[in-house]
């Protein structure tokens, strides 16, 4: 694990297994630096990652101020969520109209005389293609779906039309990249990457959106309370 990999995911346990009550602060830049052995800028480039993600702020002539909301709640942050909005950009490969096959219906709640929009886009991060993305959305909900729409952010087009989006629904596999993928990826066939399948879910229980994901540079980060029920279930069903 890289230095700065390290110190932010030290730091991020840290805040956790402190328990005592009230604003708390960590350790000045300086005093950080000298506990992890490393330099300013590493230490520096760890709280960015955990200003990012929400956990701290800094505070110019204050100290590095721990959120209290973020400590609260469970956390889970991944490659692309941590980055800011200017960090990522897409690029919208194809869009086009077609009929729902039988597990589009079943996902959509629809028939098959409805019609699905169909797009593919790539998503930049600093300027690096990183993922590919094949989505399907409800043409009944979406009539005026375009490249505008896919170039910017799908979640922020569906709340611009009434919506509210209640959940999302993600599954990670470990796979390769094809050859066609590697073309658009930049990257070699035969890559490790991550195949994210995702569902977003509206208010009231109705699909908008499913895609399938391909990440060249996935990780990802969640803080959750410990699950005992969880673990009683799965001791229960042995016995």
């Amino acid at each position: 694990m890289k230095k700065k990999e390290f110190v932010t995911q030290d730091l991020l346990s840290k805040i956790y297994q402190d328990t005592t009550p009230g604003p708390r602060k960590l350790s000045p830049e300086r005093q950080l630096a000298e506990e992890y052995g490393v330099s300013r800028f590493t230490i520096r480039q760890a709280l960015e990652k955990l200003v990012s993600i929400g956990v701290v702020r800094i505070v110019q002539g204050s100290g590095i101020w721990i959120n209290e909301q973020a400590r609260n709640n469970p956390l889970v942050y991944n490659s692309i969520t941590e980055k800011r909005f200017d960090q990522i950009r897409y690029r919208m490969i194809s869009l086009h109209k077609t009929r729902p096959d039988r597990a589009a219906q079943q996902i959509f709640g629809i028939d098959e005389e409805s019609f699905i929009w169909h797009f593919c886009r790539l998503r930049y991060v600093d300027d690096a293609p990183v993922q590919l993305e094949v989505s399907s959305m409800p043409v009944a909900d979406f009539p005026d779906l375009n490249q505008q729409a896919i170039e910017r952010s799908i979640q922020q087009y569906v709340l611009s039309k009434g919506f509210t989006i209640s959940h999302m629904l993600t599954t990670y596999r470990a796979v390769s990249v094809s050859r066609e993928q590697a073309v658009m990826l930049g990257c070699k066939k035969g890559s490790p990457a991550m195949h994210i399948n995702n569902r977003g879910i509206l208010d009231g229980g109705r699909v908008f959106e499913v895609s399938d994901i391909i990440d060249i540079n996935y990780t990802c980060t969640y803080v959750i309370p410990w699950n005992r029920d969880n673990l009683a279930w799965r001791q229960n069903q042995g016995v």
